[in-house]
Order: C-alpha cells, then sequence, then structure tokens
C-alpha cells in the first residue's frame, strides 16, 4: 500500500519541528565502561592503542596523543588512520596490517591489552582472526554498535563518539593516578619494541647503475622535498602501501587514500578534491600506471579550472600487487597484470591535457623534477617514475595466515637502504 508507506516514511508535525529524523547515534560512552577500561590499562604490561580512521571522522586526534601520553602507551595507526598520532612521536609504531612495519604487527600480536579506537579489526589488520593477538584483552570503542564484537569479542565494549570516550576515559584515568592509581613497570615491553624496531626496520635494496628506479627511493624524495602539511592522495595496489610505509605522516587529514573500498583510479580526482578544498595546501597524488589509466582525464578539469595538483606515477609497467600475489602464491603463473612501459607515453598524455608532463629513469633526475614540480602553480603536472617491476611490497602477512607468519623483505643483504 502505497499511502501506509508515505504515511511510514513522512515525518510527524513534532519531528519537523524538531528536525528531521535520521541517525542519532549515541555519543557519551557508557561511564560504568569507561572506569572498566581505565582499570584495564593501569593493569596491563603490553598495553597498544590500535587507532583506526574512526579517530579522524571523530576529529580525536589531540585526545588520542593526550591519552598515549599519559600513560605512554604505543600507538599503531592503520592506513585510515595515518596521521591521526604523528609519525615522529616516539610512542608512535606506524601502520599494521597485511603490509605494516614488522614492529607495528608484532606488537599488537604480543600485547595484553588491546585499545581499538574507531577501528574495526578488518582482516588486513588481524591476519587470521583465531591467532591474532591471542593473549590480549580488548577495550573497543566505536560509535557503530554493529562493529563491537563482529569480529572480535571485546572485554569492555564502549558505544560512542571516539573524541567523547578518549576524553572521559583521560578523565577518569587522571581522577584514578592522582588518587594513587599505579602503572606496571613496562620497561622490559619497551626493551621489547625497541629490539623489533632495530631488527626489522623497513628497507629496501638500493638501485645498481643502470637499473631501474626503486619505488621506495622516489617516496622518500617526495617525501623530504615537500613541505609539512603536504596532503597526499594514493591509488590502490603498491604504490598505497609504499605511501603508507615511506611518507611520514605527522599531522592529521594528510593522506587521501580509499581503505578498504580499493578503488583503483583514486588518487587523481581525490587530489583534484583536495586541492579544490585547501587551495593553500600542497597536494601530491602518487598514483600507479594501473590506477592512472582508470581516471588520468580528469586532469582536463584541473588543468582547464587552473587546479594545480601534482601527480607522481610509479610505472612499473604491471599491476604490482596482483603480480606480487601471482608471483608469490600462484607460481608465477601471471595473468592480466602486463602493461606495456612505453604505451601511453605518459608524459605526452600530461601535455595533451592541458599539463606539464615529465619522465625521470635515473635516481640522480628525481629530486630536480619534483623541485621543479613544487615551482609550478598555475596547472598541473605529472611525472612518470619508471620504476623496478620485479620490486614487491615487503613485509607482508600471507592472506589467511596468522600474523606471526610475516615475512620480511628476503632480497636484503649488506647493500639495503633504512
Amino acid at each position: 500500500n502505497p499511502n501506509s508507506a508515505l504515511e511510514w516514511y513522512w515525518p510527524s508535525d513534532d519531528e519537523l519541528r524538531d528536525g528531521l529524523p535520521g541517525y542519532r547515534p549515541t555519543t557519551k560512552g557508557h561511564p560504568r565502561k569507561i572506569r572498566e577500561a581505565a582499570e584495564l590499562i593501569l593493569a596491563s604490561e603490553r598495553p597498544v592503542i590500535y587507532a583506526g580512521g574512526g579517530i579522524l571522522k571523530a576529529r580525536a586526534a589531540e585526545a588520542l596523543r593526550e591519552l598515549a601520553e599519559l600513560c605512554d602507551i604505543h600507538v599503531v595507526t592503520t592506513l585510515m588512520a595515518r596521521g591521526a598520532f604523528p609519525d615522529d612521536h616516539p610512542l608512535c609504531l606506524g601502520m599494521p596490517g597485511m603490509h605494516g612495519n614488522y614492529t607495528a604487527v608484532t606488537s599488537m600480536q604480543r600485547s595484553d591489552l588491546l585499545i581499538a579506537l574507531g577501528s574495526r579489526f578488518d582482516d588486513r589488520v588481524t591476519g587470521k582472526v583465531d591467532a591474532f593477538a591471542p593473549e590480549a584483552k580488548v577495550i573497543h570503542v566505536d560509535i557503530d554498535p554493529a562493529e563491537l564484537g563482529k569480529v572480535r569479542r571485546p572485554d569492555v565494549p564502549i558505544v560512542g563518539d571516539c573524541r567523547l570516550v578518549i576524553e572521559e576515559l583521560v578523565a577518569v584515568l587522571r581522577r584514578m593516578l592522582d588518587e594513587g592509581a599505579t602503572q606496571p613497570d613496562r620497561t622490559e615491553w619497551k626493551q621489547t619494541i625497541s629490539g623489533w624496531q632495530e631488527k626489522y626496520p623497513l628497507a629496501y635494496r638500493a638501485s645498481e647503475p643502470g637499473e631501474a628506479l626503486k619505488p621506495q627511493f622516489v617516496l622518500e624524495k617526495l617525501r623530504e622535498n615537500t613541505p609539512e602539511g603536504t596532503i597526499v592522495a594514493s591509488g590502490v595496489g603498491q604504490h598505497q602501501m609504499w605511501t603508507s610505509q615511506y611518507w611520514r605522516f605527522n599531522e592529521p587529514y594528510t593522506f587521501v587514500n580509499s581503505g578498504g573500498l580499493g578503488t583503483m583510479g583514486f588518487s587523481v580526482p581525490a587530489a583534484i578534491g583536495a586541492k579544490v578544498g585547501r587551495p593553500d595546501a600542497m597536494v601530491w597524488a602518487v598514483d600507479g600506471d594501473g590506477c592512472f589509466q582508470m581516471t588520468a582525464q580528469e586532469l582536463v578539469t584541473a588543468a582547464a579550472e587552473r587546479i594545480p595538483v601534482k601527480v607522481a606515477i610509479l610505472n612499473n609497467a604491471y599491476l604490482g600487487m596482483v603480480r606480487q600475489w601471482q608471483e608469490m602464491f600462484y607460481e608465477e603463473r601471471y595473468s592480466e597484470v602486463y602493461l606495456s612501459p612505453d604505451l601511453p607515453d605518459y608524459k605526452l598524455w600530461a601535455e595533451a591535457m592541458g599539463c606539464v608532463g615529465m619522465r625521470v629513469e635515473s635516481p640522480e633526475e628525481v629530486e630536480s623534477a619534483i623541485q621543479k614540480a613544487n615551482e609550478i602553480d598555475d596547472r598541473p603536472v605529472v611525472i612518470e617514475f619508471r620504476t623496478d617491476s620485479s620490486e614487491k611490497v615487503f613485509p607482508m602477512v600471507p592472506a589467511g595466515k596468522s600474523n606471526d607468519a610475516i615475512i620480511t623483505d628476503p632480497a636484503l643483504g649488506e647493500d639495503y637502504v633504512q
């Protein structure tokens, strides 16, 4: 009955006066649960804060830092939370997950308490769920009650807005500490984490003369030659992981990527949107050749509207992440992953769309090309970096395996860069 359906959806007079009906989530955490969370934190010997994208959505970066510093707890920041906690902070462990760094992955795995804030225990972070962080109790804070217990049953579930819950948690912790509560000696835990960081840094083998560029090297040079506050957008695949690994995100809202949606072609239109929204900021899109071919045409709009984004294409002539899986787990049965290194001509394509186009093939050219791109502010710039097609993203936790099965780069020897 259409009339009954209309009647069901149509707001009442009272609702029209109070505002249209909609999503009215619980924002304040339950006081008893917050107290229970504080007690767990003060009792834990190996705690880790597992910060997810909800931290950024809740505008909770400052509150997160206050909590971490108050209790001296290390923080991992997921792909969607990069920048929510500064990478240069001594308590920051970086990104966990399938391609997270060894220390971030292993610290979660060995923890006795995970403080999950605005994170969803997705499969890329947990690996094999049954084997994930087996000794850890869990505090889980999320505004969506459906997330609590969906993957991992929390010992203390708290429904609420991350910022409001963290602020109240900090207040309770301060009161408890002022009243004489103490925390365990975590010296051994800190030393263990420091040992992992020293033994298993992010690293790659430097290019030999005449070899193709290393994509990690390109990311390092981009990071070193752009100002603080630069906004970086990425597509999906190897370049996305290298960007998260090798950039240094010290401010929130400086990394734009599609996360679990896996949206290839995301970076160029996302960068254009970021530049329009923040015209004062420098904006770089880091893309792969496969992703770039999906949405490159949007640069016509950027050129026509004088939106001066900058695009770094890591051209390895492959759909790199799929190739990596086929090589490592499917006995090199390559299928539908090869893309020509010369077609299309990215420099000419960029120029045809009204952009400045450049091509870089040797390490000596990288820095000057980036600096030249940074100086151009009246049109988009596209730099094609010819990168090593054999390079893989490491560390890596194989799909469906425990995080204990994390693989570090087997090719590393004495000539690696860290």
